[in-house]
């Protein structure tokens, strides 16, 4: 398909307008006019550039992308040499970064929710349903402890768990990624738990003088599923080549 076609098909499926952001969404990079082969991944890191050269992809779909607001705007080391790589082999970059993250059906939240078998009831923060993260319940009450091995089979990963081994656990609140701070959101709605991807010193204290238990699953372990969901889609939609490439990241 075009990659003007594309690209417009997917702005209007994540709202990407609609939302303010850290970066641009959307087309990062141009490269190949037509799209054929997709390679879709977490983060557009030289690993995952270089696989898809390797396979033979036109086009690149991740959840991280690159032009960060505050970064370093010159085009100098790594960024100088992705972005060669990208030009060099006319691969297009495409990137949605919190639209990926809000979306009711592909979205990295809803697809975790899937993964963990976790009920849905709302948005983390009623007063804005924009902001990523969602709250509901586990597939049945479990201690502490019997989350945590559950999370460490659903994702492969053994989390950080802050909190009592034995306490029960049946509501939940969860936003992946780097949103240790929406902690305080998760205290605030009175949820037993509180799952994303990363931890910070303050969270630990906030979580144990509140009795809210933290699990911290990993920033890519808990993103893994936003971009192949939406990757699937676009397969199926499209009948186009799409391959979910995994580049592990411990963090």
């Amino acid at each position: 398909m075009d990659r003007s076609q594309l690209i417009k098909h997917l702005d209007t499926l994540l709202q990407s307008a609609r939302i303010r952001d850290y970066c641009p969404n959307g087309l990062q990079v141009q490269g190949a006019e037509k799209v054929h082969h997709i390679v879709t991944g977490v983060t557009a890191n030289q690993a995952l550039i270089d696989e898809a050269i390797k396979r033979g992809a036109d086009t690149i779909l991740v959840h991280h992308g690159y032009f960060w607001k505050g970064e370093d705007e010159r085009v100098i080391g790594i960024k100088k040499e992705r972005l060669k790589a990208l030009l060099i082999n006319d691969i297009n970059l495409i990137a949605y970064h919190l639209p990926l993250d809000v979306h009711p059906i592909y979205g990295n939240n809803i697809q975790l929710a899937d993964v963990l078998g976790l009920e849905v009831d709302g948005p983390i923060d009623e007063s804005d349903p924009s902001k990523p993260g969602n709250i509901g319940r586990l597939p049945r009450p479990m201690s502490g402890k019997e989350f945590r091995a559950w999370i460490a089979e659903c994702l492969q990963r053994e989390p950080l768990h802050i909190g009592e081994d034995e306490d029960r656990i049946e509501t939940i609140a969860w936003c992946t990624g780097g949103a240790q701070g929406y902690l305080q959101t998760a205290v605030d709605a009175g949820v037993d738990a509180y799952l994303t991807g990363e931890i910070n010193e303050p969270a630990v204290h906030l979580a144990r003088e509140t009795g809210t238990h933290f699990f911290s699953a990993g920033h890519h372990a808990t993103e893994r599923y936003g971009a192949k969901a939406l990757g699937e889609y676009l397969a199926e939609e499209f009948n186009l080549n799409v391959e979910f490439v995994d580049i592990d990241n411990p963090v």
